[in-house]
């Protein structure tokens, strides 16, 4: 069986892929690595950065013996997998992503480390802290949301995918957006399509940015689709 990535975002994990794993893992060998940093299980003081990321990917594909693999990516882990298919084409067979900024800046990346930080999400939203430090531990999710502040200043002051890049991407790729998300727009997802050899745009109805509120059927059926299951 073929292998098939799933690639968890920002202050996300594993688990959300669960239902994922419960429909496609008879057609494919399944892997959710964590990304270092997410869980307090993963904290190791190494660097976060997409980079680091980066390489942490290919690390794992390397001691997993995985000579090729499918990608999906939710936000950042998109990104991720997109600049891994960029860098290692040979690598990739296919490309699927949901919810993918691409378009970055210096101003872009301050506007969305502010809504980072520890200190206003335990007031502002003191629900969502608490399943921060239910997920990624009671002394570990602070740490984790001012790490993820810093990986987006440097994304916004270098941005691993441009032109060239994009280019270099020779898996078939599909990049899906939310008509209704508030931080992703279609625009910017739609002008990263045009640079990339064989991939589609796919717009999903009544959908906003949080993994949690996908259309659960919708996702499986695209997948199923995009992927030949």
């Amino acid at each position: 069986m073929q292998h098939l990535l799933l690639l968890h975002g920002a202050l996300g994990h594993p688990g959300y892929f669960e239902f994922i794993k419960a429909q496609l893992a008879a057609e494919y060998v399944i892997h959710t690595p964590v990304f270092e940093g997410h869980t307090a299980a993963t904290r190791k003081h190494t660097e976060i950065s997409m980079p680091a990321y980066v390489s942490q990917v290919r690390k794992y594909c390397e001691e997993n013996e995985l000579a090729q693999a499918a990608i999906f990516g939710y936000s950042m882990g998109g990104y991720v997998g997109l600049c891994y298919a960029a860098q290692f084409p040979e690598r990739v067979t296919a490309v699927m992503t949901l919810a993918t900024k691409l378009h970055w800046s210096p101003e872009i990346a301050a506007q969305e480390a502010k809504m980072l930080d520890p200190e206003m999400i335990q007031e502002k939203v003191p629900k969502f802290a608490a399943q921060l430090s239910a997920v990624h531990g009671a002394g570990n999710w602070e740490q984790l949301c001012r790490d993820i502040a810093g990986l987006l200043s440097g994304l916004g002051e270098q941005p691993l995918l441009a032109k060239p890049d994009f280019a270099a991407i020779k898996a078939k790729t599909q990049l899906m957006v939310g008509d209704k998300d508030n931080m992703v727009s279609i625009e910017e997802t739609l002008a990263a399509v045009k640079q990339i050899n064989q991939a589609n745009l796919a717009v999903l109805p009544d959908t906003i940015h949080p993994f949690e509120k996908i259309n659960r059927e919708l996702l499986l059926r695209l997948m199923r689709d995009f992927f030949k299951l």
